[in-house]
């Protein structure tokens, strides 16, 4: 089988993989999110670009990415979030991640110089270094895929997505277990392989077509 249809069937199958859905209650997390909102804005929409927005995000991958601070199996070069997630019962979580996933994301700007390059391989990828375009997974106006945990990409800071690309090329995003295989899962597998092919100047404009996302 030809690599981009190996890449087709494999984001195929983890993409239309069911997962658990997060069954917290919004009210009860807003209450929660008091402590959150310090670094990401009000109703999860961040002023600082280096944290993410976190509203309209699926319930699904923040409560999961929670767990993976809380476990210490994602890797925080601040340092800010294990000890945060730390004190976070499933419950918190699952709450939490019910009121963010609720909230209206702010529509933010692409960088006019590097968006349409951006939408380019957003939407169709890279045949020639075996990429697949980013909406297979993320959707053609990237919403996600909550089902399958896949997170919801549009209106998100360009500078975060650039740091997070950049720590899925360098294999620092996640832990990995004893046998060698990444605690993020087999879709941060896929992650760490498709930024690797990425150059610089890829993660910058598709962080830039990200951002100016609606």
């Amino acid at each position: 089988m030809m690599p981009m249809l190996r890449w087709a069937g494999l984001l195929l199958a983890i993409c239309t993989t069911p997962i658990a859905m997060a069954a917290g209650v919004a009210t009860a997390g807003a209450t929660k999110a008091a402590v959150c909102l310090a670094c990401h804005g009000p109703n999860g929409n961040s002023a600082n670009p280096q944290w993410p927005n976190l509203a309209g995000q699926n319930a699904a991958y923040i409560e999961g990415q929670l767990k993976h601070f809380r476990d210490k199996t994602r890797i925080d070069a601040s340092g800010v979030m294990p000890p945060m997630a730390a004190a976070l019962s499933d419950q918190d979580i699952e709450d939490l991640a019910a009121y963010f996933s609720q909230q209206t994301a702010v529509g933010l700007e692409a960088d006019p110089s590097y968006w349409q390059a951006g939408a380019k391989l957003y939407r169709g990828g890279d045949r020639a270094r075996d990429i697949p375009a980013c909406m297979a997974c993320h959707g053609p106006v990237g919403a996600g895929n909550p089902a399958a945990g896949y997170p919801l990409l549009r209106a998100q800071h360009a500078v975060y997505t650039v740091q997070q690309l950049g720590e899925y090329a360098a294999d620092k995003r996640y832990t990995r277990s004893d046998k060698g295989d990444s605690n993020g899962g087999p879709n941060a597998e896929i992650m760490h392989t498709i930024a690797g092919r990425l150059t610089p100047e890829d993660i910058r404009n598709v962080a830039s077509y990200i951002q100016g996302m609606r």
